[in-house]
């Protein structure tokens, strides 16, 4: 008799290669994972490398909530040109010598790319315009204009600045960047909007995220650590990592997993999702407190 496979539930946390799209990883770990219930946490560009947090089987419907979170980059901006895409993957269209930048201009120009802003993404981005996702618009050689959208930069540090040279000559500036931010953060275009608030261009050379809300790079795993052996985080543990954790009692958890909308204790009060567990510490659902009561997000029990 053979033995029938079984995916366990929960994330995985992926070390993305560079050259993948997040969907081309997604692919792959339905290869490793046996199974086509996989989704992403939230894109991030072939070019850039770091964490990418999969779900697998149940999981995946922790994805949608699990994407309003911080994320944390490192990064090399090169100031000095701009391409087509604002990184490393686009046609250079402009090279303007960056040698009499100083630190203080690029310590202010990131100050003022810091905090609450309204960004502008790349045309060369997954975002939809009208239903059309962008790249394909900027593709086809359409103009169009993005709205602006609300971000926040909790974090924009430089660690070094270093003097490079462009392939035709020009002196350009580049720089080991850190940023943490908010989800929808294009770090390109944080380095396009400092390249243009400084005068001489700028993009993106190299990218690598650290860390997506409370995920690591130290608990990722490339493909082929995966494929050798998948390690998968228990949908319960992925959910105490990511929400407030609300224990409720036998007859609670009964009601609950019966559709009816239990009164949630004033604590979690614009708290956003919340993970409910039994006694036993068995990961019910997934709530969010809706004039006073419990409305299910996700129910797993």
């Amino acid at each position: 008799m053979t033995q029938k496979h079984t995916t366990p539930d929960g994330l995985v946390i992926v070390d993305k290669p560079s050259g993948f799209t997040s969907h081309d990883v997604v692919a792959k770990m339905r290869g490793i994972a046996r199974t086509r219930r996989v989704g992403h946490a939230g894109t991030l560009d072939p070019m850039a490398t770091g964490v990418l947090v999969l779900g697998v089987e149940r999981a995946t419907k922790l994805l949608g909530h699990l994407a309003l979170t911080e994320k944390e980059y490192l990064g090399t901006i090169r100031l000095g040109q701009n391409t087509l895409t604002d990184d490393a993957e686009g046609e250079i269209t402009s090279t303007t010598d960056a040698s009499k930048v100083t630190r203080d201009a690029i310590d202010a120009g990131v100050a003022r790319l810091s905090g609450d802003i309204m960004q502008v993404p790349s045309k060369v981005s997954a975002i939809k315009i009208n239903g059309v996702r962008s790249y394909k618009r900027a593709r086809e050689g359409e103009e169009f204009e993005i709205p602006a959208r609300p971000v926040t930069v909790s974090s924009f540090a430089v660690y070094d600045v270093r003097d490079a040279v462009a392939e035709d000559g020009t002196a350009v500036l580049d720089l080991v960047v850190s940023v943490v931010c908010s989800s929808g953060t294009y770090i390109r275009a944080l380095a396009r909007d400092l390249g243009a608030d400084l005068g001489v261009g700028g993009h993106l050379t190299a990218l690598r995220r650290t860390r997506v809300g409370p995920y690591r790079l130290d608990s990722a795993k490339t493909l082929d650590q995966l494929q050798q052996e998948l390690t998968v985080m228990p949908v319960a543990e992925a959910a105490t990592a990511a929400f407030p954790r609300w224990q409720v009692d036998v007859r609670r958890a009964r009601l609950l997993l019966n559709g009816v909308r239990l009164e949630m204790p004033e604590e979690y009060a614009g708290a956003g999702p919340v993970a409910v567990f039994d006694l036993e510490g068995r990961f019910l659902a997934l709530v969010e407190e809706h004039k006073g009561k419990a409305k299910s997000l996700a129910v797993f029990g």
